[in-house]
């Protein structure tokens, strides 16, 4: 029976919705990004037909038009309090101690949560619509993020329930996974700017966007936390059966572990299990949350001014420590930029000795007011590079001395240049031999020419001796220069030079992303090689014509202009040619056997090399990324795989053999 334009619309809603719930909660996708795109589209294109039946709950009204967010203040109608922070089991344990006589010695259960490190947020349903969303403010009051909230995948817009209750509020943690904070933090600093300096901070400063679309291209999550209120529905009597409410509804919970504790041991153990544990969760957590699970209970334990008694925040030691900064040295980059770095006093943080930390740029400096003697507190969060938080000013002597930014490069001498758009300072001189040493060793890695052998002690003989001042030296490299560096033996000398040759068939995708040029990743270089086709093409693109690509913009634009603007650069990338290097890009597979699968490889293959696999996948229309998810098709395991082979046990994706492989892809 054919539907009606209503019962198609809201079929899809539903099964969109459905889907959103699958990818961004449950992390279990279904169906392809493309087949998703196609619904979506189709329910577009009948809400354009049929404007009386948009409403706002569509999930095509994620991102609404306009800069319309004012912020307006919002009275919470129960107040959003803060918890009392313990710090030691020994705490947690008087605490515990109190909720027991507060109890009269009555049994309790109590549920642990993590404590998430991001920004307090209620969200509020009338009728099973999402309504409203605010911060938390100052726990009486916070601020509308309505329309930023309705941006947050994880968000269901409706609530998944056949007679949904008359209002419903979720309290929870609006947060940024690790892998988006460093993808945003790369972003920044690709682009001169002044990049987020954790992922609480840049999720807070997502959220406050006044463009909700700049804040759904920041990957923003949440998680339920707390009970916020029911109408018109039986109330859930403890908290962990709220969170499997909440659960059904679509959301995503911050439990850890999969019931109620039943006594004060049983936290300690989860505690002890997460001080380690909690550096491979996707996202940043500095503690636990303890709770009563009983709402009776709760309400016999009651409230301080502040907080409740029935909840309490138990963090882990502070990955902080004071030390002092000895001496501030200047880094130079492959792009060279130059980055101050702290040296100091070697000192244990997190479990590790840490003697230096990046200063990221000299704004950074001003900021802090450092200075060189200085006493200062650095932080280490999970694999995050140390950094310096803050000066202690009160510990100064008069021996302390002002940092100044270098006039001249560090490495070469030559003039240093800030441009007006960026906040670092740069040597622009070509020659710069840390700038050459570290743009061979890109122009070699595996993602870009794959010379294998080409590593760290062969660049700098190489560079030293003078026996390559440009990339076009590589190919012109004899066994008898080999021969004269230390470490190179006969065979060893005739493995680098084999490697070499080979690296002539790269495709130009990988010669583009080789050559370094600023902005320029893997993604794009082959998009860039994807569209022109050939190296002379590319070079010969202005950048209005740069800019008309999708995903590349006028920043690339501008940087691909100015790289070939330099007559040297333009011979230089014509002699790679002259000296056999190819200069085109394979056509991709459109529509091919792989489209729409992804793939994942791990451990060592023995037929063809990681990079000749990836290849093959996407010559027949497929893709490879490097971190397996429930949404990556097939993972490939060579020999000794690693722990992503585990993850896709635990997620049940696929798994294929090196023959399986072979299998698959053969023509």
């Amino acid at each position: 029976m054919t539907r009606s334009p209503e019962e198609e619309i809201e079929a899809l809603r539903a099964e969109i919705l459905r889907h959103e719930r699958l990818y961004y909660v449950e992390d279990a996708p279904s169906i392809s990004d493309g087949e998703f795109d196609a619904l979506m589209n189709r329910l577009k294109a009948l809400e354009a037909a049929h404007p009386e039946l948009a409403t706002d709950d569509s999930p095509t009204r994620r991102v609404g038009g306009g800069l319309s967010n004012t912020f307006a203040p919002v009275p919470h109608r129960i107040p959003m309090l803060s918890l009392d922070n313990c710090y030691s089991p020994e705490e947690f344990l008087e605490w515990h101690e109190r909720v027991k006589k507060g109890l009269k010695g009555e049994p309790f259960d109590l549920v642990v949560e993590a404590k998430i490190d991001g920004l307090s947020c209620s969200i509020e349903y009338e009728g099973g619509r999402l309504v409203r969303a605010s911060t938390r403010g100052d726990g009486e009051t916070g601020e509308d993020v309505t329309l930023n909230v309705r941006t947050i995948r994880s968000v269901p817009l409706r609530l998944d329930l056949s007679r949904p209750p008359a209002a419903f509020e979720a309290r929870g943690e609006v947060y940024m996974d690790k892998k988006d904070f460093e993808a945003l933090r790369e972003a920044a600093l690709d682009a001169g700017e002044e990049p987020f300096v954790n992922p609480r901070n840049a999720a807070a400063g997502s959220l406050r966007q006044k463009d909700p679309a700049v804040t759904a291209a920041r990957k923003l999550r949440f998680m339920v936390h707390s009970y916020g209120y029911f109408e018109g529905m039986v109330e859930p009597d403890s908290h962990w059966e709220y969170l499997n409410i909440c659960r059904g509804l679509g959301y995503n919970i911050s439990t850890l572990g999969n019931r109620p504790c039943h006594g004060a041991e049983e936290v300690l153990a989860v505690y002890a299990e997460y001080a380690e544990k909690r550096f491979s969760l996707p996202y940043e957590i500095d503690g636990l949350v303890i709770k009563v699970d009983s709402f009776r209970q709760r309400g016999l334990l009651g409230f301080t001014a502040k907080s409740p008694r029935w909840a309490i925040a138990f963090k882990y030691p502070a990955q902080q420590a004071t030390t002092t900064v000895k001496n501030v040295v200047f880094s130079v980059g492959r792009t060279g930029a130059i980055t101050p770095v702290a040296e100091l006093a070697p000192v244990k943080c997190g479990g590790v000795t840490i003697s230096s930390a990046t200063l990221h740029n000299f704004d950074e400096i001003v900021r802090l007011g450092l200075r060189t003697g200085d006493k200062v507190v650095i932080e280490r969060a999970g694999e995050v590079i140390p950094k310096v938080v803050k000066v202690v000013p009160a510990s100064r002597n008069g021996t302390e001395k002002e940092i100044l930014p270098p006039k001249a490069c560090p490495s070469c001498g030559a003039e240093v240049f800030r441009d007006e758009e960026e906040v670092a300072l740069r040597c622009v001189n070509p020659s710069c031999p840390v700038q050459f040493k570290r743009a061979l060793l890109h122009f070699a890695s595996r993602d870009a020419m794959c010379i294998e052998g080409f590593g760290v002690s062969s660049v700098e003989q190489l560079v030293d001796k003078g026996l390559v001042k440009g990339f076009p030296d590589i190919y012109r490299l004899k066994k008898e220069d080999l021969l004269g560096l230390e470490l190179f033996k006969d065979k060893k000398a005739d493995n680098l030079l084999a490697q070499i040759r080979k690296s002539k068939e790269q495709p130009l995708s990988r010669l583009i992303f080789a050559l370094g040029i600023r902005h320029i990743g893997e993604k794009n270089a082959r998009t860039l090689a994807g569209h022109f086709k050939t190296l002379k093409g590319f070079m010969a693109a202005g950048p209005e014509d740069l800019a008309r690509i999708s995903d590349i913009g006028p920043v690339i634009g501008s940087a691909v202009s100015e790289y070939f603007k330099s007559p040297a650069t333009r011979a230089m990338a014509e002699e790679l040619g002259a000296l056999g290097l190819r200069q085109d890009e394979p056509e991709r597979a459109a529509g091919g056997p792989l489209e729409g699968k992804t793939f994942v490889f791990t451990g060592e293959l023995k037929t063809l090399t990681r990079d000749e696999a990836q290849a093959k996948v996407r010559a027949l229309g497929g893709k490879e990324t490097s971190s397996v998810s429930a949404k990556t098709s097939y993972v490939v395991a060579g020999a000794d795989p690693g722990s992503k082979l585990a993850k896709a046990g635990k997620l049940g994706v696929p798994v294929l053999s090196e023959e399986d492989f072979l299998k698959l892809t053969a023509k």
